[in-house]
Order: C-alpha cells, then structure tokens, then sequence
C-alpha cells in the first residue's frame, strides 16, 4: 500500500481546490488517504506509484485528472429528498406557470445520481397533470462527477421505502418501472416519460462562466453542495446562478445553507426557498 505522508495529503487538498474549488480541511486527512488509495487503484491511475507522479498527471491527463476529481465528489442523495421544496413547486412555483402553459426550464445544479433531477420531472409531471397544463417542461441536470452522470442517465435505483418516504401524492409506478425484491426493497427503472424531460451535462459549479443565458430559468436548485466550498466562493457561485435564474423565478437551497450577502437580491419564504427580485 503506497504511503502517504501529511505534506503529501496537503498538495492533493490545493490540487483540488485548483481544480475544483472542493476545499477539504485538515480534519479530513484520514477520508483523503483513503480516497487516493481508491483512486490509484482505478484504470486511469493504474499506473502512478507516487503522490507527485499523480499530482503532474492531474496536470496534464484529462481523464486521470476527472478521475480524480470523481473520487473526492460526495454523492449523498435520495428521491423527494427535503420534501417540502416539492410541495413548494406544486402549490407556488409551478402553479402560476403551468396555468399560463408557460414553457417552464429547471436548473438542477448538482444532480449526482440522479433521484434529485427524476424527483422534479415525477413533481412538474404531477403538476401538469393536477393544472390540466399544456406546459412544456425541460430539466438541466448538471454534476462535476462524470461517474454519477452516467448512473443518472441509466435511471436504475434500488430504494428502501422503509428509510426513503416518498411523498402520499407519488405513484411510483406512473414514472418507473418498479419490481419489488424479497427483502421489500424496490427496483426502479426511470420510464421514458421522465428521461425524455431531463438532459444531464457535466458543469463544475466553480466555473467563472456556466454555459446559459442570464435568466433562464424558472426554478435552480442547488442544495446540499454549496456546503463543499469555502463560504467566498459559494458567494460567487450564487451569484452565477441567480443570474441565470428569471426575476420572479425560485431558488432552493440545502437546509444547512443560505444566500450570504446576497440577501438583498432574493425574498425568503421560508424552507430554505427564495425568490429572485427584480432589481
């Protein structure tokens, strides 16, 4: 097993800030160790037998250094996760619009695995459904982890109803294709009525530039990211994504995160949700 050392560990935390703007503390050391083991063990780094080998690779490799940057993503998520955020975009968010039969784009900014992104396409679904809407629906669904795009294309969960409560108003199998196993655990497989919604592209939240015009969407959540970034930085990655979100348009964030100093752009309802103003 390669051995490394503390001042090893401290160049690998810079190279991924550099290059992602992930900043892990010094309380980390242990989960870092381990994450480079897992690493070096993968095809692209198959190869590298030292920390500085690996660190001018990320330098100059690609994919080694995607790679790289796939084993230090944290990829915790569920279906409906945070609920009420759902329930906001049935009663408020997508009421009005879908009334209207307004054209309606989502920005789902750090999607992983996928639940989060099928998530909203189940709710607007429901909604167009409940409004008798002619709306047209479309998900951006983004993540820095090219490993769990993959995964969220396939669209292929096992969840445990018994730890993942989905909402009374869901019927699972309208949106998936479900097989319940032995052991009461399901096997869901997205239908195409979901997937065709939702286009997943890799975006790495610590961009300058996100490749969107200003005021583009409807609704952005980003939840539950935010909290890997030093606090300038989620500053300036709200910032980007306020300015590609409509005045009028909804934010969600996590339940442990909030919109800094910029405060004076949104109105707070509540729930860790916010409406742009138009200033």
């Amino acid at each position: 097993m390669l051995q490394i050392s503390n001042a090893e560990v401290k160049e690998v935390q810079n190279a991924l800030y550099e290059f992602c703007g992930i900043y892990l503390n010094d309380t980390k050391q242990t989960m870092i160790k381990n994450r480079l083991t897992a690493l070096l063990r993968t095809k692209e780094a198959k190869d590298i037998d030292s920390i500085p080998q690996l660190l001018k690779g990320i330098r100059s490799n690609l994919a080694l250094r995607q790679a790289f940057i796939n084993s230090f993503t944290t990829n915790k998520t569920d279906f409906f996760r945070e609920s009420y955020h759902f329930d906001d975009m049935i009663d408020r968010a997508l009421n009005t619009l879908m009334r209207e039969n307004a054209s309606i784009k989502i920005f789902c900014s750090a999607s992983s695995s996928g639940e989060e992104p099928y998530s909203i396409a189940a709710t607007c679904l429901y909604a167009k459904s409940l409004y008798k809407s002619n709306s047209s629906i479309r998900i951006i669904a983004t993540d820095i982890d090219t490993n769990m795009l993959e995964l969220a294309k396939k669209g292929h969960y096992t969840l445990d109803p018994r730890l993942n409560k989905i909402p009374s108003w869901v019927e699972l199998d309208k949106y998936f294709d479900v097989k319940k196993n032995a052991d009461g655990t399901l096997e869901l497989d997205a239908k195409a009525l979901l997937k065709n919604l939702i286009t997943f592209q890799p975006l790495n939240l610590y961009n300058k530039h996100y490749p969107f015009p200003s005021n583009d969407f409807d609704i952005v959540f980003c939840r539950n990211v935010l909290i890997y970034f030093k606090l300038p930085d989620q500053e300036q990655i709200l910032e980007r994504l306020l300015g590609v979100l409509k005045p009028g348009g909804t934010l969600y964030l996590g339940h442990s995160e909030d919109v800094l100093a910029l405060g004076y752009k949104v109105e707070r309802l509540g729930n860790k949700t916010f409406i742009k103003r138009d200033l």
